[in-house]
């Protein structure tokens, strides 16, 4: 846990909106070595499960795909929180800055203020104002965690304008990956540290999203142990500075998540 202050403009949640809860714990039970547990929303809602790092802290949930998202022909996907230590004030800035409203705020009893928006080129994130500390780490991830965000972009200019415009973010390192997907441009916040990086989306995926990275102890077992289980690898494992390497992949219900590890 830590505080907003510390926790501002940074993925601090990690939600998977899914078309079968019991098959998507079992997947990501095995790949990452999850645990579940049970929170009580109050009243007559069902329980909503989240995510927890064995021994450790929780990291997000799970939960059915809205029925309005399945209408707008939305696959299941991973949702991001992005801790704002106002989310009223974020989603006027939202607006001003050319973003979408898809769920205006609301009120989880004893657990924040969330909204659900989307920035200018269409990639679809929430904003969370926790009602305590906020959720997350701020050191090196441990197995379980999530290690880093990253946002493909059909056009990383505005996306960039919008997010600096909208939490802050500073550029940091940046690396060029190709006429495909231009600069990599990694982000952080003023006081330094990196925790996410965009660019470009490629041609066959035309479209703007962000993907979470899931830290294992051991990359090439976890990759194996998703694709016995119903998952699909999509790209790699490709290695990255610092000696670790990454792969992207697809759940069985269709959710495009990567994993990083040794």
């Amino acid at each position: 846990m830590q505080s907003i202050s510390a926790a501002n403009g940074r993925f601090v949640w990690f939600e998977l909106m899914t078309t079968d809860l019991p098959a998507a714990i079992e997947f990501y039970r095995k790949v990452v070595g999850w645990e579940t547990e049970d929170f009580q929303m109050g009243g007559d809602a069902p329980p909503y499960t989240m995510w927890k790092v064995p021994g450790g802290a929780s990291v997000g949930g799970v939960f059915p795909l809205p029925e309005q998202a399945k209408q707008m022909g939305a696959p299941p996907y991973w949702l991001g929180n992005l801790c704002v230590e106002s989310v009223d004030d974020a989603v006027a800035k939202v607006t001003k800055l050319g973003g979408q409203v898809h769920q205006p705020a609301f009120d989880v009893p004893t657990v924040g203020r969330i909204a659900i928006v989307a920035d200018p080129t269409g990639a679809t994130f929430a904003l969370f104002q926790p009602a305590g500390e906020a959720p997350g780490h701020s050191g090196m991830p441990v197995p379980g965690e999530i290690s880093w965000s990253e946002l493909m972009t059909t056009d990383p200019e505005a996306a960039w304008s919008f997010y600096e415009g909208l939490v802050g973010w500073k550029k940091t390192d940046s690396m060029e990956m190709g006429p495909e997907h231009g600069t990599y441009q990694m982000f952080g916040r003023a006081e330094g540290g990196m925790f996410g990086g965009m660019m470009r989306s490629p041609a066959q995926m035309p479209v703007s999203a962000w993907a979470f990275y899931l830290y294992v102890a051991a990359l090439d077992a976890a990759i194996a142990t998703a694709e016995a289980n119903g998952g699909k690898l999509v790209s790699g494992p490709h290695p990255i500075p610092g000696g670790d390497r990454v792969a992207t992949l697809i759940d069985p219900q269709g959710a495009y998540f990567a994993l990083h590890g040794k």
